[in-house]
């Protein structure tokens, strides 16, 4: 994955956070070994406490796994854009990827990108798990559940839903072995009507995306993922963020939260999950093409209202 600007690629530093867990540990160490009362008292003070800890983990893993996700987040994005682009678009970006041509060299560098997702998502899990063992804490899991609001769960990340789904279309369109061997096993089930995308990745996880939206209950249409990670439907968002489908999510006031965590400031930075839309399309051929004309037409509409409304107050009606 590197290149030659990159020298070293952002990781979870676990070596160097299990140095400063250990060396919180022998700090500690005399108070453990007193008494039962005097090791609880010992670890009560430590929890939310630690004298030598407690202001450099949390911030250093932080900082580690901002850096993480958004260095997946750009080199994902960098690829999908590779293999959806058309026309002139198309042959601009493959003559500037000379080195990149190819499906074989696209299932691996989607290959390395999942790699380098779980690498560092087992290592966090690791070393929060180490945290809470050291200080008779839950800090570790707390910090874990706030992840996803943080943004920092990589495996939460939407790109890596386009990822799978870019997968599941490069094998539907290519008989590619190495295709197969980018994901364990990745599908598309429908279970009561209700579309799952899972994934087990390399038998140490498994991933299980709901493709219903929550806002209409019904199956994705044109998704788009916000900023805290939940995916709706485009025109769902539109109307959870009181703006037109001409205007856009860009414009949606910042106060505007997300229907299921209530995140303020979601969505003018939603991003369109463009490779899933065609995995659904291809996957359920005949829901779509009913679902397409429908939205269709409510475009329609909505367009021709937003208009004739910015025509009433051009002319003070």
């Amino acid at each position: 994955m590197r290149t030659a600007a990159e020298q070293q690629l952002p990781a979870v530093g676990l070596k160097r956070l299990k140095k400063m867990l250990k060396k919180c540990r022998s700090h500690h160490a005399p108070h453990h070994k007193t008494s039962s009362a005097d090791a609880g008292a010992s670890s009560a003070r430590c929890h939310g406490h630690c004298s030598v800890c407690d202001g450099s983990f949390f911030p250093s893993l932080l900082d580690e796994m901002s850096a993480v996700v958004g260095c997946f987040n750009e080199k994902a994005k960098k690829l999908l854009e590779l293999h959806l682009a058309s026309g002139f678009k198309k042959y601009v970006m493959w003559f500037s990827n000379r080195g990149h041509k190819g499906h074989g060299k696209l299932i691996q560098q989607g290959k390395d990108l999942v790699t380098y997702a779980i690498i560092n998502a087992v290592a966090m899990r690791k070393i929060l798990k180490k945290y809470d063992k050291v200080h008779y804490s839950k800090q570790g899991q707390e910090f874990k559940a706030q992840a996803q609001s943080l943004h920092i769960e990589i495996l939460q990340s939407p790109w890596l839903s386009e990822l799978m789904a870019f997968y599941m279309n490069l094998r539907r369109s290519k008989n590619n072995e190495a295709a197969m061997e980018l994901f364990g096993d990745c599908s598309l089930t429908f279970d009561d009507e209700q579309p799952t995308l899972s994934c087990n990745l390399f038998d140490s996880m498994r991933v299980d995306i709901s493709l219903t939206c929550s806002i209409c209950l019904d199956t994705m249409f044109d998704p788009v993922s916000l900023s805290c990670g939940h995916i709706f439907c485009y025109l769902c968002c539109c109307s959870a963020a009181s703006v037109t489908i001409v205007d856009g999510l860009k414009s949606a006031d910042h106060r505007s939260k997300c229907p299921l965590c209530r995140q303020a400031g979601v969505f003018p930075n939603a991003v369109h999950l463009d490779e899933l839309n065609m995995l659904l399309s291809y996957s359920c051929p005949e829901y779509w093409e009913k679902r397409m004309q429908m939205e269709r037409i409510e475009r329609v509409r909505l367009a021709k209202e937003h208009w004739e409304s910015q025509c009433r107050a051009f002319l003070g009606v």
